[in-house]
């Protein structure tokens, strides 16, 4: 699988280890950087992941930053991409499973290092379930086209 990789400079250490795990269970990996701990705005390297999700370039996304928060924010701004913020694998299972995330962040501060593999494998190895869920994917959709009303059903 071809994945898409970004993290800010709070996240790149992990981000590193990510890459590396990825690479080591066969996937191709599209590092979008940066390339070490000098300041960077997250929302320049988070946006290339999921614009290339978006454009179909990658089959998901993997970003890190120090939270989780600010590149889960980054990635759910453009259409077409269900980010997850997963802290264990059991969040990375379900986001896979019930809502069908193409991008997955992580925190380089509340995860430890040694979660990183369970929470990559379940997250690459859960399918979506579909069925009742479904119906709430497409919601998620219909939102990305909604009407600037709040009367609106979208």
């Amino acid at each position: 699988m071809k994945i898409a990789l970004a993290a800010d400079h709070a996240g790149w250490e992990w981000k590193e280890k990510v890459k590396a795990i990825l690479v080591r269970l066969g996937h191709e990996v599209i590092d979008h950087g940066p390339s070490g701990t000098d300041s960077v705005d997250f929302p320049d390297f988070g946006v290339q992941v999921a614009l290339d999700i978006a454009a179909g370039r990658v089959a998901s996304g993997v970003t890190v930053c120090h939270t989780g928060n600010g590149m889960n924010m980054t990635v759910n701004r453009v259409p077409g991409v269900r980010g997850a913020l997963a802290l264990n694998a059991e969040m990375a299972r379900l986001a896979r499973a019930h809502n069908d995330a193409n991008a997955l962040t992580l925190s380089q501060k509340f995860t430890p290092e040694s979660e990183l593999e369970p929470i990559l494998r379940a997250w690459l190895d859960t399918a979506f379930e579909g069925g009742r869920h479904e119906r709430r994917i497409q919601k998620l959709t219909a939102l990305e086209h909604a009407p600037e009303s709040s009367d609106s059903e979208y």
